[in-house]
């Protein structure tokens, strides 16, 4: 271990193993400083001042106050062919083998070069439907599914980055319960997450204990036709109806198999669509693997976080304060930072560049809030930090849109960006109004701003602080890390407020604030969520963590809670034979869950 920024040893690991600019034997980062100063000069260089901006970027990043996404800091300014961006929505997969296997291999080339993806296999049709202009069966979007799993697996065992991608299907194909039951088979689809796309529609037939009406649009032939607005279109198209299933027990066998074994989890498709700033030009039916940005087809994002527990002064005492001023300058700069970013990468395919820099989304966020708010005296699971955690983020929110807004006067708006639609999106006329006043006079420079993402990795680099908005997980474990040869090393390792309060207080009793995951209740973690999803235009990547033995009923409810509190998603663990434990105390990670540092593409 080396240097004064490291006081863990996974972060200096991590810096190392995955972010260190190198070429085989030859190292170009000698420290952590050199990495920052990388980043910094290969970001600046695309401002008309770059030597300003280069230094205030470093500011920045030093001592990981900022931390940008994981592919930002292993690429900018590095010669390699690599985009910065984490996160992808791949392209309608046309329902042909034509198409299948193009959009196989458009996820291939995003993934060789560091993006995790997301698909949509609604168009596909369902197993047994006649397959086009061959005289066969077609074997349904699932079966397709276990393709996409072989590729991912052949390039993790050729070297190149951990595959990571999220696979949804409507509520409303034919082939759902497939879809719901695909993991029940240990080891099938391991390297996908699945969501489910839930439609209001639907949960008000839950709610009436009513049919529900499986449809495909699979052309004129016989049997009930209805509209509805399919994936991959902007309007509604005639859909033929396939049967009729109880909507409640349809429900109920989704909910089964996420109680049993944590997939798929259920995305509010419905409210997403009506909350994304570009309503007027997208319909969205996927996000990229761990579900806080949902994209359009061939849609990106970059994304990065403010270290929130480089914010607070005074920790563990009576005068403990979090620097809000400091959060909102840090979050202005980030905002530059990451716009850049868009200009400066590569991407794997042409739509994807045309889709970045059309809308330029970026996806700022929080990290560390489970140690930070211990730093600060406050309990994850009381109303007091639930109110910090909502001011913090708040803060960021607005600081955020009003420096997309200056960079607007400076560089111009996002090309898609149409100024009366875009002022008419629900979140935007929730913001205040110099915002709105703002975005109608100068126009913004991205389409979206914020998004909290797991940073499962990149919080190791900060000496293994807690990640995203989640609780610590565990104050002492040990974990799995993916070495640089593909193979895996066993850390053990202390979450940084516990390192920080024996620092301070070595012989002292830790406070009740030191709380874990599996201290808190579900409604505990759901109640977090929905106090930040107001200040996030993208989405909330969140596991709610669920007692083995907690009660079915109870369970189904956290997902019936999260709908009414407007959040986008919902994903739950509990501990089971299929996934195992996601960490231990005791013992390595067991397996993959979706929102864990083996899966996040950072």
């Amino acid at each position: 271990m080396s240097g004064q920024h490291f006081t863990a040893e996974i972060a200096h690991h991590i810096w190392d193993s995955k972010y260190r600019y190198r070429d085989d034997a030859q190292i170009f980062d000698q420290t952590i400083e050199d990495s920052w100063r990388r980043i910094a000069r290969a970001l600046a260089s695309v401002e008309r001042e770059s030597k300003r901006w280069e230094a205030e970027f470093y500011g920045a990043l030093e001592g990981f106050a900022f931390l940008p996404g994981g592919r930002i800091q292993a690429g900018a300014g590095t010669d390699r062919r690599v985009t910065l961006f984490n996160c992808f929505v791949m392209g309608v997969i046309n329902d042909s083998m034509d198409g299948i296997f193009d959009g196989l291999k458009e996820g291939a080339l995003t993934m060789q070069q560091g993006g995790g993806v997301g698909y949509d296999f609604s168009t596909l049709r369902p197993r047994g439907s006649p397959a086009k202009g061959v005289g066969a069966l077609a074997s349904g979007p699932v079966s397709f599914m276990d393709i996409w799993d072989c590729m991912c697996a052949t390039l993790l065992s050729v070297g190149a980055r951990r595959g990571a991608m999220m696979a949804t299907l409507r509520c409303d194909h034919p082939d759902i319960e497939d879809f719901i039951d695909a993991k029940r088979a240990p080891g099938r689809l391991r390297h996908f997450n699945l969501s489910v796309l839930v439609t209001d529609a639907f949960l008000d037939a839950v709610k009436r204990d009513d049919e529900w009406l499986l449809v495909f649009p699979d052309g004129k032939g016989g049997g009930e036709i209805v509209e509805r607005q399919w994936s991959g279109a902007l309007d509604s198209v005639p859909c033929r109806g396939h049967r009729r299933v109880k909507a409640r027990a349809l429900w109920d066998r989704l909910m089964r198999a996420t109680y049993e074994y944590a997939e798929p989890g259920v995305l509010f498709i419905d409210t997403i669509n009506r909350e994304n700033n570009l309503w007027y030009r997208e319909h969205i039916s996927a996000t990229n693997p761990c579900g806080e940005l949902p994209l359009p087809p061939y849609g990106a994002c970059d994304l990065g976080s403010l270290n929130l527990t480089r914010f607070v002064r005074a920790p563990f005492t009576s005068q403990a304060e979090i620097d809000l001023a400091g959060i909102e300058s840090t979050a202005a700069l980030a905002v530059r930072m990451m716009d850049d970013a868009i200009d400066l990468s590569q991407f794997p395919l042409a739509p994807q560049a045309e889709q970045a820099r059309g809308t330029r989304r970026i996806g700022l966020g929080i990290t560390g809030l489970g140690d930070a708010l211990i730093l600060l005296g406050l309990h994850y699971g009381s109303e007091p930090a639930r109110d910090m955690a909502a001011r913090i983020m708040e803060r960021i929110c607005h600081a955020a849109y009003r420096a997309s807004i200056g960079l607007a006067k400076e560089k111009g708006s996002f090309p898609f960006f149409e100024r009366e639609r875009y002022l008419e999106g629900p979140f935007i006329r929730r913001l205040p109004s110099d915002i709105r006043d703002g975005i109608a006079r100068h126009g913004i420079r991205n389409s979206h701003l914020t998004a909290i993402a797991p940073t499962g990795t990149i919080s190791l680099l900060a000496n293994n602080i807690s990640s995203g908005l989640e609780p610590v997980y565990d104050f002492s474990v040990t974990r799995k890390v993916l070495e640089r040869d593909a193979t895996y090393a066993t850390h053990a390792l202390t979450d940084y407020a516990l390192a920080k309060w024996r620092e301070l207080h070595p012989r002292g009793d830790l406070p009740d604030t030191f709380v874990s995951a599996h201290q808190l209740s579900p409604q505990a973690h759901l109640a977090m969520q929905a106090a930040l999803q107001p200040y996030i235009d993208s989405s909330i990547s969140k596991t709610i963590n669920v007692p083995r033995d907690f009660d079915f009923a109870d369970f189904k409810n956290i997902y019936e809670q999260a709908f009414a509190m407007g959040l986008k998603g919902c994903t739950t663990f509990r501990p089971n034979p299929v996934t195992g434990e996601v960490l231990s105390a005791a013992e390595p990670m067991a397996a993959p869950h979706c929102c864990n540092v083996e899966r996040e593409a950072d």
